[in-house]
């Protein structure tokens, strides 16, 4: 089976780069729902760079409970670079 990282140059690495991104955006959305430590440096490190990389998409969508809020407003960005990530993924796997 071949993986998924096995794309010569580029496209490599936009596929890397949009799945960490995911990752720190999907890792907040658990820590936030799991109820973790505001106050350990791990997560207020996540939550910030989370909050860097969805400032976009902030107050999209109010919903009043607050796990629903961060889902939504945390969730749509990570499946926004997703998708554009792995779009110029395709594109640039074509171009080589």
């Amino acid at each position: 089976m071949r993986s998924r990282y096995a794309t010569a140059g580029a496209a490599r690495w936009v596929l890397i780069v949009t799945d960490v991104v995911a990752g720190i955006l999907g890792l907040w959305i658990a820590l936030y729902v799991l109820d973790a430590n505001p106050s350990n440096d791990l997560v207020r490190w996540v939550h910030g760079a989370a909050d860097w990389l969805s400032a976009w998409a902030h107050d999209m969508f109010t919903p009043r409970e607050g796990w629903l809020r961060t889902l939504i407003n945390y969730g749509i960005p990570a499946v926004a670079y997703l998708l554009l990530g792995h779009a110029l993924a395709v594109r640039l796997r074509r171009a080589d």
